[in-house]
């Protein structure tokens, strides 16, 4: 998938004939997100809608739907759906989903994650399944279609892949299954007046909790955020930097980190220098050099 395909424009005209067909307003409509999904929000009724920015979509957005709804049941820390019953919905040969709009109440923090990041891994598994938190099959997929990569990057993340692989399978087997957002950070968070809920169910599945905490660790490393994962310590109660994992941990979310700019390739020349950047700290083992954000090049 490139962002030449799945233009603004083109998620926008999506946007435009959901809110149609099922009677949404979509006056003052705006654009939060163009990345692996486009968002927008939809003030006057109140929802927000999420268009997969695929035509192959896989699993994600029905496994999305069917985790909403059980976590409606038991009352998780999560935003909820919202609009037409019977979701996804099929639009322009790509897949949405509707959920509720909840606006900014107060600016969130690393304190308000760690308790609601405690409470996600209390919940017991769903009765269905899940897939497991495995990175490297993710990366691996995300090369798939990965036009504009050079041939040489291509095989430099794969030989990263290749290494990382078993370890992290012998990583799994260590420790045991829960529930995992996946990329548990900040951005992630909403508040829906009563408390603080978890968004973006695409990453979920199961695996050691341990790897939920790392994204805030490697953001600090990366993103320049000095104090943030002593606030997530003392928030959640627990630091992943002491435990004996820790390494694995923290390359398997820079290898998440790095090929998220694969898709983003297209789209100019601040992600290509960013992805360049990220990708050869790596291969020298640079673990301190400082990252942008790829929200900050649009």
């Amino acid at each position: 998938m490139t962002s030449g395909r799945f233009t603004e424009e083109i998620m926008t005209a999506a946007m435009l004939e959901i809110a149609s067909r099922h009677g949404l307003n979509p006056a003052g409509a705006t654009l939060l997100r163009l990345t692996n999904n486009a968002v927008f929000a939809l003030p006057a009724s109140d929802v927000v809608v999420r268009i997969a920015r695929s035509h192959q979509p896989g699993n994600r957005v029905t496994k999305g739907v069917a985790l909403a709804r059980w976590f409606e049941q038991v009352n998780a820390p999560t935003v909820r759906l919202a609009g037409p019953e019977q979701q996804p919905l099929a639009v322009n040969g790509m897949l949405a989903t509707v959920w509720r709009y909840l606006p900014a109440r107060q600016p969130l923090t690393i304190r308000d994650l760690g308790p609601a990041l405690r409470e996600f891994h209390r919940l017991e598994l769903p009765p269905f399944q899940l897939p497991d938190w495995d990175p490297v099959a993710d990366s691996r997929r995300r090369l798939v279609d990965a036009e504009g990569l050079r041939d040489a990057d291509r095989g430099a993340i794969e030989a990263w892949c290749d290494d990382l692989e078993p370890r992290l399978a012998q990583l799994r087997h260590r420790h045991p299954r829960s529930l995992v957002h996946g990329d548990a950070h900040v951005g992630n968070l909403l508040h829906d007046g009563q408390r603080v809920v978890f968004c973006d169910f695409d990453p979920i599945g199961t695996g050691p909790w341990q790897s939920d905490l790392a994204a805030v660790a490697v953001g600090e490393a990366r993103f320049d955020r000095p104090g943030a994962h002593r606030q997530l310590v003392e928030s959640y109660g627990y630091d992943v930097q002491e435990d004996p994992d820790w390494p694995l941990f923290r390359s398997a979310r820079e290898l998440k980190m790095v090929v998220a700019a694969v898709p983003l390739l297209a789209s100019g020349p601040g992600v290509e220098r960013e992805f360049r950047t990220r990708l050869d700290t790596i291969l020298s083992g640079d673990h301190n050099t400082r990252w942008t954000p790829f929200a900050d090049l649009r």
